[in-house]
């Protein structure tokens, strides 16, 4: 789906200052940086990549999108179907031994909108996802992503995420991942695994690409929002961390998490421009 078809659907977002401060320190020479998407690259309204449940102020526009793909279900109807649905996806997958499952969202809604056309239903899954959590380019992305390209920096991707999130840098950037600087062999995305973070699944998979690219751990920088999603992974994984403070909404220090009662970021930081004075 292109920018104009979506262009409708798209909230302009701003960053809602934090009280934390730029700090810490690097030992290591960073090569390599990966990056958390939803709540770092992109500013998220919901704060991260699941569905809001505060969908009770977009509801009349939940029903104009219905109306559009002439679906004559209440938006109600809808919704505690998707909740279902996706409730109902994690019990099988983690009876399966996937300890944070990760769901197919285009697959749940062929089923929930009783439609077999794979591509209207991805069409309604991206409209959907736009109306219920807008997400908007964080501030000075291009300019760091562009000087980490230019001073070769090998950089990747860790992120809960759906088939459209790639997309967002199409979207909002015009430009695809790879043409951005992201290596291709380093773009890990929730949905392809079916594990989300926390789990260590896509960050073993990183490292094991590292180890194959001759990347020592020791030189890798992981960048997101989240103390328990992406810092205490990444620190588990042997990764310098960076802790990206730029947006209210989506920080999560999770202090009441006995898992991250003991995990610090390396380094905090309030703007993506400030991963430029690490490398």
């Amino acid at each position: 789906m292109n920018k104009e078809r979506i262009s409708k659907y798209i909230t302009p977002l701003v960053p809602v200052k934090t009280y934390l401060k730029p700090e810490g320190r690097l030992d290591k020479k960073i090569i390599c940086i990966f990056f958390d998407i939803y709540g770092t690259l992109f500013i998220s309204g919901a704060g991260d990549i699941g569905i809001s449940e505060k969908l009770s102020s977009r509801e009349t526009e939940v029903e104009n999108l219905l109306h559009d793909f002439g679906i004559q279900r209440e938006s109600d109807s809808i919704i505690e179907q998707l909740f279902s649905s996706i409730d109902k996806k994690h019990i099988e997958l983690k009876k399966k031994g996937v300890d944070f499952p990760e769901v197919e969202i285009d697959c749940l809604w062929m089923d929930i909108l009783d439609i077999n056309d794979i591509e209207v239903a991805r069409r309604f899954a991206i409209l959907f996802e736009l109306i219920v959590n807008p997400v908007f380019p964080m501030p000075n992305i291009k300019k760091m992503l562009s000087v980490c390209k230019e001073l070769k920096v090998v950089m990747g991707i860790i992120s809960n995420a759906q088939f459209y999130t790639k997309s967002l840098f199409k979207w909002f950037l015009n430009s695809r991942p790879d043409e951005l600087g992201f290596h291709s062999d380093l773009i890990f995305y929730s949905y392809i695994f079916g594990h989300a973070k926390p789990s260590m699944f896509m960050f073993d998979k990183a490292s094991g690409k590292l180890e194959e690219m001759g990347i020592g751990r020791d030189n890798v920088l992981y960048v997101g929002n989240d103390m328990l999603n992406d810092i205490f992974p990444a620190k588990k994984a042997g990764f310098n961390t960076a802790l990206f403070a730029g947006d209210a909404r989506s920080l999560r220090l999770r202090k009441d998490n006995p898992q991250c009662r003991h995990v610090y970021p390396d380094i905090v930081i309030t703007d993506l421009i400030q991963i430029l004075d690490y490398i």
